[in-house]
């Protein structure tokens, strides 16, 4: 009994810390051997073509992985890479008052992403995704400036957080 005592917490230490890979709190696991990704430039192919977009959204899913993992960030030659195009931006009309005139907007984003993992010979986690998001904003509200700033920074969040839960936390 006394050895069932002794061994029982190392025996479940010695589990608690098994693992495949490594794991962090926001559920990405990453093999330790990979080191390096590359997030290609996402060219902005919607029919309606907001300047900068594309670069933002770069910038967007470039960071969020750095401040998320302890990977670096190479031009090329990543062993993560990703790439793709923003197909959507449109506003539309989401409410109508009772004089038929908007009383909410809505601007959507949606980007094709292609994921390869270089390490993977086998392509068992590369994809080709759609992920998109919205943002809803009062009718009085024009999108121009820092509503369309707040909106868009919104929209690359929930989108880019999907991206990495995609392809790092296998969601």
């Amino acid at each position: 009994m006394k050895n069932i005592k002794i061994l029982l917490p190392i025996i479940t230490c010695f589990l608690a810390f098994q693992s495949c890979g490594i794991y962090s709190f926001n559920g990405i696991s990453i093999d330790p051997d990979i080191k390096t990704f590359q997030v290609n430039f996402f060219q902005n192919e919607a029919a309606i073509v907001e300047p900068g977009l594309d670069r933002d959204f770069t910038f967007a899913l470039q960071d969020l992985i750095q401040d998320q993992t302890n990977l670096s960030l190479v031009s090329n030659g990543g062993e993560l890479l990703y790439e793709g195009e923003i197909v959507e931006y449109y506003i539309a009309p989401q409410a109508s008052t009772s004089d038929n005139t908007a009383a909410q907007n809505r601007l959507t984003i949606a980007v094709n992403v292609r994921y390869f993992n270089n390490k993977r010979a086998d392509g068992e986690d590369d994809f080709t995704k759609r992920f998109s998001f919205f943002s809803d904003v009062p009718a009085t509200t024009q999108l121009v400036g820092s509503a369309l700033d707040t909106a868009v920074e919104e929209i690359f969040e929930r989108i880019t957080q999907d991206i990495v839960n995609a392809s790092l936390a296998k969601w």
